[in-house]
């Protein structure tokens, strides 16, 4: 178990940093391959992903400064789940970079009504992301459980028992998209079995560690979608 530690200040500091770094991280994603800056859906989405980025950051550091801390957190504990982040970050990266290089070789043509649709459907995973945080403190971005959690059964948890990873794929699975890119979408689509396979290793760490969580199980029967699984 990891405490909380980091005073109001050191927790901002650390949240600023991680702000200044978007930026180049960005220009080495989208930029960078694109070779131009004109790549205008680049900048529409990083707008998309930053202003309310900076929204929910404000908000957990006033109101939930805790769950914003567990959020900093980037080692995996669990073996099977470093191996997934891995496999998983491939992908990622590829869906991310892919799209610059069909910009600049102008592999795709994806009609502007199609993009915007796009980065709606991205605004709305983000949201869900959000109404997750609001719900659940413990809400980490490593696979653990806490002494003292508790079982949420609550907002999106009573449709289904993983609504942020739900959001993520909605998140994910259009960026490319969103990016100007078709091509980038076999790369995209590949997140979703890995978010499957941390699905599955996740319950059954949060079954055998969290009091509760099998009977939640049993109570709430989808994972990501009601009705499809």
């Amino acid at each position: 178990m990891e405490e909380n530690n980091l005073s109001r200040k050191e927790l901002s500091k650390m949240v600023m940093i991680r702000i200044i770094l978007f930026f180049p991280a960005m220009f080495v994603f989208f930029f960078l391959p694109a070779g131009s800056f004109s790549y205008w859906q680049a900048w529409v989405y990083m707008a998309i992903l930053f202003i309310p980025m900076l929204f929910v950051l404000n908000y957990l550091l006033k109101n939930n400064p805790k769950l914003l801390e567990r959020r900093m957190r980037m080692r995996e504990k669990e073996p099977a789940q470093k191996k997934i982040i891995k496999f998983s970050g491939v992908f990622l990266t590829l869906a991310l970079i892919l799209p610059g290089l069909d910009f600049r070789l102008g592999w795709s043509h994806v009609p502007l009504a199609i993009v915007i649709i796009s980065e709606i459907v991205v605004l709305v995973g983000y949201f869900l992301i959000f109404l997750v945080f609001k719900e659940n403190t413990y809400t980490s971005r490593i696979i653990e459980v806490e002494q003292g959690q508790k079982v949420i059964s609550s907002g999106p948890y009573a449709f289904v028992r993983h609504p942020m990873y739900s959001g993520a794929i909605l998140m994910y699975s259009v960026t490319p998209v969103a990016l100007g890119s078709w091509w980038a979408l076999i790369p995209g689509f590949m997140i979703i079995p890995t978010l499957v396979f941390r699905i599955l290793n996740e319950e059954n760490v949060l079954a055998r560690d969290l009091p509760g969580y099998k009977e939640y199980m049993q109570k709430v029967h989808w994972r990501l979608l009601p009705g499809i699984w």
